[in-house]
């Protein structure tokens, strides 16, 4: 329930939310929602509020929209799309706490005059990498343009408004979506050849139909010819020749300009700790903490086994040996491997939906006999992650793994992942 407080503004939202926002002056405005500052009084942080009002949405018939705008943002957590934080609701209203992105609509950036060609990579990078991000999701925006691109304080690309996206499951059975949606200076040819022109429209709105689905552009002539190829494929008006986002991020001009790469915190401390000389040894308190039995998470988080970014396994095999499996491991995979005598740290060559792959394996000792290993992701996307132990992590550790006698897991450690 929001807690009303007089704002002076003539308006009837809250000044304060839940007791735990402080809402300000307005951001901006649509025809359902408008945005306001917030301030998180638990964290200090400044939040972006979007209000929604329940009976406008109900009346047109959008409930459906915001709920799947909900859920999708709730799945889509990437660093270049915004965040929704926290979902609230009143009588009246839906409230969404999302990240405040301070640098304003792309499109602003756009129409002050043309960017140069390494600046619009950047963007075009970034753009690329949350789309592809939320495709192996299952989750497709609809309505990408400019005005739902933002740039926060350091530059960089945030995708916003996901309330006409869609789900892998409203797929039909060629794969295709089916419904006709988003922006019409946006909207792709096949979306328009199965609508059809309406002739009561403005001309030059059938006009600029026509042209779309023709594939009927020009270049500005200051574009470079890669670019040029590029931009020639993406606006392809047959789908299925029309290049795929994994050929995107292949092609020439997309890798010019790549991030330089930089050593990570989490490296610099795997340096540092290189000095370890033999794994730690466990003792009954670190035993109990690594038990299941007494993780009280599960009663406060919904996260699945599935989407799990740690597995642990027992094993009667010399440290040496178990480094070994995990080198072998990186060789097979073209991974990168660094090793001290207590730890192994994989990280991959190439940059995936979050950045580079990287996984850390710690060695402790039970017995001077029997070691527990624990896998931790320590960078990059978790689905990626969980595919790389499924494929290949798993199999090539699993003659390696202790188990008893009676194939149970013993010294009260629940190691379920010993099914690695």
């Amino acid at each position: 329930m929001a807690t009303s407080n007089s704002n002076g503004g003539g308006d009837d939202r809250p000044t304060l939310l839940h007791g735990k926002y402080e809402l300000g002056r307005m951001l901006g405005h649509g025809t359902f929602a408008k945005v306001y500052l917030a301030r998180n009084l638990q964290t200090g942080k400044s939040m972006a509020m979007k209000v929604v009002g329940k009976d406008k949405v109900i009346k047109v018939g959008m409930m459906e929209q915001i709920k799947r705008e909900i859920s999708v943002m709730k799945m889509v957590k990437h660093k270049h799309i915004v965040e929704l934080h926290e979902v609230m609701a009143s009588k009246s209203k839906i409230y969404f706490a999302m990240d405040l992105v301070k640098g304003g609509e792309l499109f602003n950036k756009i129409a002050k005059g043309r960017l140069r060609e390494d600046v619009a990579r950047v963007y075009f990078q970034q753009l690329i990498s949350a789309v592809d991000f939320c495709h192996s999701r299952g989750v497709y925006h609809r309505d990408l343009k400019p005005e739902n691109l933002l740039l926060d304080e350091d530059g960089n690309l945030k995708v916003t408004d996901f309330g006409l996206s869609a789900f892998s499951e409203h797929l039909k059975q060629d794969g295709l979506l089916h419904t006709t949606c988003g922006t019409p200076a946006y909207v792709a040819p096949e979306v328009i050849s199965k609508k059809g022109y309406d002739g009561a429209k403005d001309d030059n709105i059938v006009s600029m139909y026509r042209k779309i689905y023709r594939g009927d552009f020009k270049c500005p002539p200051w574009f470079s010819s890669e670019a040029r190829r590029l931009i020639t494929k993406l606006l392809d008006p047959n789908p299925n020749s029309r290049i795929a986002i994994s050929k995107i991020m292949e092609s020439s001009w997309f890798k010019k300009s790549a991030p330089k790469v930089v050593i990570t915190k989490q490296e610099m401390e795997f340096e540092a700790d290189k000095s370890s000389k033999q794994p730690e040894t466990l003792n009954a308190f670190h035993i109990i903490s690594l038990s299941e039995g007494f993780d009280l998470s599960p009663l406060f988080e919904e996260k699945k086994r599935a989407e799990k970014e740690e597995l642990r396994f027992a094993t009667t095999r010399p440290a040496s040996s178990v480094i070994s499996r995990f080198e072998e491991v990186a060789k097979a995979v073209k991974f990168n491997v660094k090793t001290s005598e207590s730890r192994v740290r994989l990280q991959g060559q190439e940059s995936g939906r979050k950045g580079k792959l990287a996984i850390n394996a710690d060695i402790f000792a039970v017995t001077p006999s029997l070691l527990v290993v624990e896998v931790k992701k320590d960078n990059g996307d978790t689905l990626e992650y969980n595919q790389f132990c499924s494929n290949e992590l798993r199999p090539a550790l699993k003659d390696i793994v202790w188990m008893s006698t009676a194939d149970n897991p013993t010294l009260g450690l629940n190691l379920e992942e010993q099914q690695i």
